[in-house]
């Protein structure tokens, strides 16, 4: 199967962006514990990642990948620029508490988690690689991390993540990234994230 190259996210498809994260995540033990009850779980996070996502789109880079007939996303990155300063999402803790609802401390308790635990050097964020369940396998992903990290390579500047699992951990190794320390970082319930860093 062909896929159409990578390019740059317009501003409203976002929405879509932020569905289709949701989508591509919706098993992953983080997404359970920030949302519980499979019913909520999808709109509650795809609202989450479009809220992210809008944020990304002025101040780092969210890339796609059609669907070979047009219909929609296959895939998408969604980075955050750290080599400089940027303002936090507007009324993010106003707009956060209203998608949340009654999930409202689970998704404070992730976000004091990543602020903890974020590396202070200057370097890109992935925040979000998502390929659709039915087009993975295609190596949508790698093709998606390449094209960024052939700039930043270019640039001097490194990269950093928070993997979601052991299988996510082993594809990130064999594009560059490693482990930091400390690796593992917890959510209340025990689902851990991974730490890891590009080098350049």
């Amino acid at each position: 199967m062909t896929f159409p190259p990578i390019r740059p996210a317009r501003d409203e498809e976002i929405p879509a962006v932020g569905h289709l994260i949701s989508h591509s995540f919706f098993h992953l033990d983080a997404n359970a514990y920030l949302v519980p009850p499979l019913e909520d779980r999808l709109k509650v996070m795809a609202d989450f990642f479009t809220l992210l996502t809008e944020h990304a789109q002025k101040y780092g880079r969210v890339d796609v990948i059609d669907l070979p007939d047009g219909s929609g996303l296959a895939a998408t990155a969604v980075w955050f620029d750290y080599t400089k300063d940027s303002p936090d999402p507007e009324a993010y803790d106003e707009r956060l508490r209203e998608l949340a609802g009654d999930y409202i401390e689970r998704f404070v308790a992730l976000d004091l988690l990543f602020e903890k635990h974020h590396p202070h050097e200057a370097h890109w964020h992935l925040a979000f690689l998502a390929v659709h369940p039915d087009h993975q396998h295609h190596g949508l992903g790698g093709e998606l991390m390449k094209r960024t990290h052939d700039e930043l390579e270019a640039a001097g500047v490194p990269a950093y993540l928070e993997a979601t699992n052991e299988n996510n951990v082993r594809l990130y190794r064999r594009t560059g990234y490693a482990d930091m320390d400390p690796f593992e970082m917890l959510l209340p319930d025990g689902t851990p994230f991974f730490r890891m860093w590009r080098a350049v």
